[in-house]
C-alpha cells in the first residue's frame, strides 16, 4: 500500500512540475493572476492595491510580449475590466504601442481602449496621432472609423484641423460605415470648437444627400446637434428621408422623425383649421380644376392636405408595430403634433401595447398618454381596463394610472371608475391611497352629478384608521365645501369632532381654516377649537399655528365678547415664537384688527380684508400644462423646460412654396455600343445659337463621328498628323471647363484635312441614324461630298457638337446595336458631312484662337451635372495629352490607348472620364472586347459595353467612368477579348482628378483664409524667363491641372481654383511674381498629399521653357 501511495504522489509531483514548466515556458506567472481573481471575486484582507498592481504588471508584460495571441488575451481581460467599472488608465502607455499591430482583432480592441481613455491620456494619445491618421487609410472599413473615433475622442483644441480634414474625408468614404461614424465626429468637434460651424455645416450638408440607411440617422443628429435651424438644408432631401424611414435603425428613426415633426410645423397649414371641412385624398381637387366643384366650396373650403404631409403620415404609419418603444412614441407624437384630429386615434393600440414593457417604459408612455387623454378623451375611452392598477404596479406607475382613469371619467362611465376608486383607497400603499382621495375629489368637481356621492364617502373614511387617508379626506373635503358651504354645515361639526384625533398638521390646519371661514354657521363650536388651541399653541407646526392666528382674528371680529381674551393670548404667544414668519403674521394681524393710534384707517376694512368671499379651489390634473412641451421628450417627462429643448413652431398661416423639395431627376445617361450609319443631313448654322432642345438632340455628334471614324486611319497618315496635332492640341477647351469633346475632334479633323481625299465606304444604316452616344462612344461613318473646311468652320462645329453632347438630361430614342467598324485600306479615310462649312484649301493652318462671338458663348455655357458651377473664364487652353495603355505587340494586334477628355462623367459625378482608343492592327478580326477582372476589387469602374466585332485596320473610341477616389493610384484591370485576357493599367495625373471652378477674386481670398496651417503648401520657384506673362502662366498650369482661372486685380498674382472629382474638396492655386524669375507658388487644399503632388507638377511645368 505505502509503495502504491508513494508512486501515486510522485505521478502527482511530475505533472505539476510540467504545468509549472508549461507556464514559464508561455511566460505566464500564475500567482499574480491568481491574487488579482481571489482579490476580485473574495475581498480577502490582503492590500487591495498591491494586488492590482501585480495585476497590471501581468497584463503589461503580455502587452510587451512577441506573441500576438498573448497580446490578444491581455486586451480582451483589460476591456473586461472596463466593462466592469474597473481604472485601466495606468495601462495607457502599453495598449498604445500595439494602435499599429497588423493583427485585425488585436486593433479592434486597442481602439475600443483608446476610445474610452483618449480623453484622459491626452498627451499620451496625441504622440500616437501620426497611427491614427495613417490608420484612417486602412483597408479595413472597421480600423478607419475606430481611428476616426478615437481622434475624435481626443479632446485637444490644438488637433482640431487634423480632425476637420479627417471628418472631411471620411465623410467621403465608400464605406457607409465610415460615413456614419463621421456624422458622430462632427457633434464631438462642434463641442470642441463651435467656431468650425460653417465647415461642419458644409459636410452635414454633403451627408444629408448620402442614400444609404447607415447614414441617415446619424447625420440627422449632427444636424440636430450643430444647425437645427437651418431647415433649408432638409428641403431637397425631405422625401428620401421619409421614403427611407423604414429602413433606417431604430434610434435613427427616432432622430429622424423628431426633426421631421420640427420642420413639418414650418412648412404645412394646420389640418386642425376651426370651420374647415377635411376632404382626404381629394386627388381630384389636387390634380384638376373642376368648376363645379368650386362653385359649391366657395363659402367653405376644404381643407386640402400637402401630399408631402400626407407622404410624411403614410410612411411613419407602419412603425408603430416596431418592436422598439422609442420609435412607436415618437411616431404617435408626430401623430399627435401634425395628424389631423381625426387620424390621431390610430396610435391608441400602439400606445396601449406598450404598457406591457418594463415599468421605465409604461411610466413614459402613461405621462403621455395623460396629457393626450386630457383633450382627447374619446381615444383611450374603450381601452379604459388597461388603466386598471395592478397589485404589481409600483407607485409611480398606480398613480399615473388614477390620473388617467380621472381624465377619462365622464358621466357614463363614473359609477365604474368610482368602484375601482373605493378599492383603491383600501391600498396599502398609502401614498397611493392619498392620491386616489385627490382623484376622487376632482370627479365631484368635475361631474356635478356624483359630487354629493363622494362628498358623503369622503365623510365616512373620516374614521379610517390611517392618518394620511383622514387627512388627505379632510384636504379635499375642504376645497369641496368651498363650492357648496351653505348646504354642509354638518360636515364642518363632525370634523371639528374629530379634530382631537387628527394629528397630520395639514389636515389640522384645514379644519382650522374651514371651521373660520364659516365660524358664523358654527358659532358655539368654534370658540372651543380656539380654545384648545390655545392650550396646545406651542407644540403645533408652523402651518397649524399659521392657520389658529387667521381663527382668532376671524372669530375677534364676528364674536369678540367670547374671544377676546382668547385672541390677545394667542396673540402674544406668537408675538415670541421662533419661526419669523408667525411673529410677522402676529404683528399684522394685531395691528389689522386691534384699533390703536397706529393702524389708522386700515382698521375699518379688517372684516372685508378677512371675511372676504373666496373663489372655490379648481381641482385640476398636473398634467394641464404639460401640453406646452412636446410630447415624449425629457422637458414634458419633467414638466420644464430642459437644456437644449427646441420648442415646436407654430402652424404658419400661409404654406410656404412647395417647390423647394423638388429634386431634378436627373436620368442615366445610357451608354450605347459603338454604331454606324448612314449619312445626316448637313445642318444650318444658325442652329447653334438656337434654344429649341429638340433641334439639338436631333442633331448628331459629328465631332465624335469623326474622332471615332479616322482612328482607323493608316499608320503612315497617322504618324504625320500627330506631329500637327501636338500643335493644334493646344486650341482645345480642356481647362477651361467647356465641354471638352471639341479637342478631340479638332485633333480628329485636322488629321482628315491631313490626308487627301479617298473613296468612302458605305455603311448600313442602322436605327440608331449614325449617331454617336454622348462620350462618342462607337464610330459613326458619314457620307461627304465636301473634302476640304476652313479652320475656323471645323471650330465652330466642334463646339457645335460638344455642346450637343453636354451632360444635361436628354432623351434619346437611339436603339442599342452591335458595333460594326467600316473597314479601311491604307490612306483610305472617311471624310466628316461638313457642308454648312465654307471650302477652303487644305493645307490652311490651324488657327490657335476661338473667334470672339463662338468665345462669348461659351463663356455663358455651364454643366448642370456638376457640383460647383463650372465655367469657361479664360480663353487659354490645355493640351490633351494621349498615353499607351496596350502596345499592339503585346496585345497579340490589339493597340488601346488612352486620354482625359477633362469632361464632367456622365454616370458618375465622382468619377474621371476616360477615353479609349482601340485599335486592331492584326491581320484578323477581334471579337467581344470588354473589360474584365479589376484590382483592387473595390475599384469603382464604369465599363465600355461589350464591342462584338473590330475589323482589321479598324479603330473604335469608348468611354469609360473610373472613381480614383482622389488618389493617383493606378486603376488596374483587364482588356479582354474573345481569346485573350491583357493586363492593364491607367495611371492619372494628379491634375487630372480636378474639375475646374469658377468663383470671384473675393471668394477665392475667402476660402483660402478658412484653408491655412496644414492645408497650405508653398514653395519659392524659379520660374522660366518666357513663362513670366499671365497668359503662359495659365497656359503651363492648365497644360498640368484641369482648373479654372480666377480673374485677379493683381498683374503679378495668377490665381486657378477647381474641386476634386471625387469628394469635391476645393483647390486654391495661386502664383505671386517676385523680383527677377522668382515666385511663390501656393496651393491650399485639404488633400495635403494631392497639393504637394500637384505643387512638384506645377513647378516643373513653370521652369520648361
Amino acid at each position: 500500500m505505502d509503495v502504491g501511495f508513494s508512486s501515486l504522489r510522485s505521478e502527482a509531483v511530475g505533472a505539476v512540475r510540467t504545468a509549472m514548466v508549461s507556464a514559464e515556458n508561455l511566460q505566464l506567472t500564475l500567482k499574480p493572476e491568481l491574487s488579482q481573481e481571489e482579490q476580485a471575486l473574495t475581498h480577502t484582507r490582503s492590500n487591495p492595491k498591491e494586488a492590482h498592481k501585480a495585476g497590471n504588471e501581468d497584463l503589461k508584460e503580455m502587452l510587451e510580449s512577441s506573441k500576438e495571441s498573448l497580446k490578444l488575451e491581455a486586451m480582451k481581460r483589460i476591456v473586461g475590466l472596463i466593462a466592469k467599472g474597473r481604472n485601466a488608465s495606468e495601462l495607457f502607455p502599453a495598449v498604445v504601442k500595439n494602435v499599429a499591430s497588423k493583427n485585425i482583432e488585436l486593433k479592434k480592441l486597442v481602439y475600443v481602449y483608446l476610445v474610452r481613455y483618449a480623453e484622459e491620456q491626452q498627451d499620451l494619445a496625441l504622440l500616437s496621432i501620426s497611427t491614427f491618421q495613417r490608420a484612417l487609410k486602412d483597408p479595413n472599413q472597421f480600423i478607419r472609423a475606430s481611428a476616426l473615433r478615437v481622434l475624435s475622442s481626443i479632446r485637444v483644441p490644438i488637433i482640431v484641423p487634423i480632425m476637420m480634414l479627417a471628418i472631411k474625408e471620411a465623410a467621403a468614404d465608400l464605406s457607409p460605415y465610415v460615413r456614419k461614424t463621421s456624422a458622430h465626429a462632427i457633434q464631438k468637434l462642434y463641442s470642441l470648437d463651435a467656431d468650425q460651424k460653417e465647415q461642419l455645416i458644409e459636410v452635414i450638408e454633403k451627408l444629408l444627400k448620402d442614400k444609404s440607411t447607415l447614414v441617415a440617422g446619424s447625420v440627422v443628429m449632427a444636424f440636430e446637434e450643430v444647425c437645427p435651424d437651418r431647415i433649408d438644408l432638409i428641403h431637397k432631401n425631405y422625401r428620401k428621408l421619409c421614403n427611407l424611414l423604414v429602413d433606417v435603425e431604430e434610434w435613427g428613426q427616432v432622430v429622424i422623425i423628431s426633426m421631421l415633426t420640427r420642420y413639418a410645423r414650418t412648412q404645412f397649414t394646420s389640418p386642425w383649421k376651426e370651420g374647415a371641412t377635411f376632404e382626404e385624398n381629394n386627388e381630384k381637387a389636387f390634380y384638376e380644376s373642376d368648376s363645379e366643384e368650386k362653385k359649391c366650396h366657395t363659402e367653405e373650403k376644404p381643407y386640402i392636405m400637402d401630399p408631402d404631409h400626407r407622404l410624411l403620415l403614410r410612411n411613419t404609419k407602419p412603425l408603430l408595430q416596431s418592436r422598439n418603444t422609442a420609435v412607436v412614441m415618437s411616431v404617435a407624437q408626430l401623430y399627435w403634433h401634425l395628424a389631423p384630429k381625426h387620424e390621431v386615434s390610430v396610435v391608441t393600440k400602439s400606445l396601449v401595447r406598450l404598457l406591457r414593457s418594463h415599468r421605465e417604459v409604461q411610466y413614459i408612455v402613461l405621462q403621455n398618454i395623460a396629457t393626450m387623454s386630457i383633450q382627447r378623451k374619446g381615444m383611450f375611452e374603450p381601452f379604459m381596463k388597461s388603466f386598471y392598477v395592478r397589485s404589481t404596479d409600483a407607485t409611480h406607475i398606480k398613480t399615473l394610472k388614477l390620473e388617467i382613469l380621472t381624465n377619462l371619467a365622464n358621466e357614463a362611465n363614473i359609477s365604474t371608475i368610482l368602484r375601482e376608486f373605493q378599492t383603491y383607497v383600501k391600498s396599502q400603499d398609502k401614498a397611493f391611497a392619498a392620491a386616489t382621495i385627490q382623484a376622487i375629489g376632482r370627479c365631484a368637481t368635475n361631474i356635478s352629478e356624483v359630487t354629493d356621492t363622494c362628498l358623503n364617502g369622503l365623510v365616512l373614511l373620516l374614521s379610517n384608521r390611517d392618518e394620511t387617508v383622514v387627512a388627505e379626506s379632510v384636504v379635499v373635503i375642504k376645497k369641496l365645501l368651498q363650492t357648496q358651504p351653505t348646504q354642509h354645515s354638518e360636515i364642518i361639526k363632525h370634523m371639528a369632532k374629530l379634530f382631537d384625533n387628527i394629528t397630520v398638521p395639514m389636515a389640522r390646519a384645514s379644519i382650522l381654516w374651514l371651521i373660520g371661514e364659516y365660524c358664523e354657521r358654527v358659532p358655539k363650536i368654534a370658540p372651543d377649537v380656539l380654545r384648545k388651541m390655545a392650550k396646545s399653541f406651542t407644540a403645533e407646526e408652523d402651518i397649524v399655528k399659521l392657520q389658529t392666528v387667521n381663527l382668532a382674528a376671524k372669530l375677534y371680529l364676528t364674536n369678540s365678547k367670547q374671544t377676546k381674551l382668547l385672541t390677545q393670548y394667542i396673540l402674544n404667544l406668537g408675538k415670541y415664537d421662533q419661526n419669523y414668519d408667525i411673529r410677522d403674521r402676529t404683528r399684522f394681524i394685531r395691528q389689522l384688527i386691534v384699533p390703536s393710534e397706529k393702524s389708522g384707517a386700515l382698521n375699518k376694512y379688517a372684516r372685508r380684508i378677512l371675511l372676504a368671499p373666496k373663489p372655490a379651489p379648481v381641482l385640476e390634473s398636473s398634467f394641464k400644462d404639460r401640453d406646452r412641451f412636446q410630447l415624449g421628450t425629457l422637458s414634458h417627462s419633467l414638466n420644464t423646460k430642459a437644456t437644449g429643448y427646441q420648442e415646436l413652431s407654430d402652424w404658419p398661416a400661409v404654406a410656404p412654396d412647395q417647390s423647394v423639395r423638388n429634386v431634378e431627376i436627373i436620368e442615366p445617361v445610357k451608354e450605347w455600343a459603338p454604331t454606324v450609319g448612314k449619312a445626316k443631313q448637313p445642318k444650318s448654322a444658325d442652329k447653334f445659337y438656337s434654344d429649341d432642345e429638340d433641334e439639338k438632340e436631333e442633331e448628331g455628334s459629328d465631332s465624335s463621328g469623326s474622332e471615332d471614324s479616322s482612328s482607323s486611319s493608316s499608320e503612315e497618315s497617322g504618324s504625320d498628323s500627330d506631329e500637327e496635332s501636338s500643335e493644334s492640341e493646344k486650341t482645345s477647351s480642356d481647362s477651361s471647363g467647356s465641354e471638352q469633346s471639341s479637342s478631340e475632334s479638332e485633333v480628329e479633323q485636322k488629321k482628315k484635312r491631313k490626308t487627301k481625299k479617298a473613296p468612302q465606304k458605305k455603311s448600313k444604316p442602322t436605327a440608331a441614324d449614325s449617331d454617336s452616344d454622348e462620350n462618342g462612344n462607337g464610330p459613326v461613318a458619314q457620307e461627304s461630298s465636301s473634302s476640304a473646311e476652313s479652320s475656323s468652320g471645323s471650330e465652330t462645329d466642334s463646339e457645335d457638337d460638344s455642346d450637343s453632347d453636354s451632360p444635361a438630361p436628354q432623351k434619346k430614342t437611339e436603339t442599342k446595336t452591335k458595333p460594326k467598324v467600316v473597314v479601311k485600306s491604307k490612306k483610305e479615310v472617311s471624310l466628316l458631312d461638313l457642308d454648312d462649312f465654307s471650302p477652303a484649301p487644305t493645307n490652311t493652318p490651324q488657327s490657335s484662337v476661338f473667334s470672339p462671338s463662338l468665345l462669348s458663348d461659351l463663356e455663358g455655357l455651364s454643366l448642370s451635372g456638376v457640383s460647383s458651377t463650372v465655367q469657361v473664364t479664360t480663353s487659354s487652353f490645355g493640351p490633351v495629352k494621349t498615353y499607351e495603355l496596350l502596345h499592339h505587340m503585346t496585345g497579340k494586334g490589339l493597340a488601346a490607348k488612352y486620354h482625359f477628355p477633362r469632361q464632367p462623367c456622365l454616370y458618375q459625378p465622382s468619377m474621371v472620364a476616360v477615353q479609349v482608343i482601340l485599335s486592331n492592327s492584326s491581320d484578323h478580326s477581334l471579337e467581344e472586347i470588354h473589360i474584365g477582372d479589376r484590382s483592387p476589387a473595390s475599384l469603382s469602374i464604369h465599363c465600355f459595353n461589350t464591342i462584338e466585332r473590330l475589323e482589321p485596320e479598324a479603330s473604335v473610341t469608348v468611354s469609360m467612368g473610373i472613381d480614383f477616389s482622389d488618389s493617383t493610384q493606378a486603376a488596374n484591370f483587364q482588356l479582354c477579348t474573345k481569346e485573350d485576357q491583357f493586363s492593364v493599367s491607367i495611371q492619372p495625373a494628379v491634375g487630372e482628378l480636378l474639375m475646374p471652378s469658377s468663383m470671384t477674386e473675393q471668394d477665392f481670398c475667402k476660402e483660402q483664409g478658412k484653408l491655412q496651417g496644414m492645408n497650405e503648401t508653398s514653395a519659392t520657384i524659379t520660374m522660366e524667363t518666357a513663362n513670366a506673362s499671365s497668359q503662359a502662366i495659365s497656359k503651363q498650369v492648365l497644360s498640368v491641372a484641369n482648373v479654372g482661372v480666377v480673374p485677379s486685380s493683381q498683374n503679378n498674382v495668377s490665381r486657378f481654383a477647381g474641386r476634386t472629382v471625387s469628394s469635391g474638396a476645393l483647390v486654391l492655386v495661386s502664383l505671386e511674381l517676385k523680383e527677377s524669375s522668382a515666385a511663390l507658388l501656393t496651393i491650399n487644399t485639404e488633400k495635403t498629399v494631392m497639393a504637394s503632388m500637384l505643387l512638384r507638377d506645377v513647378k516643373q511645368a513653370l521652369a520648361q521653357a
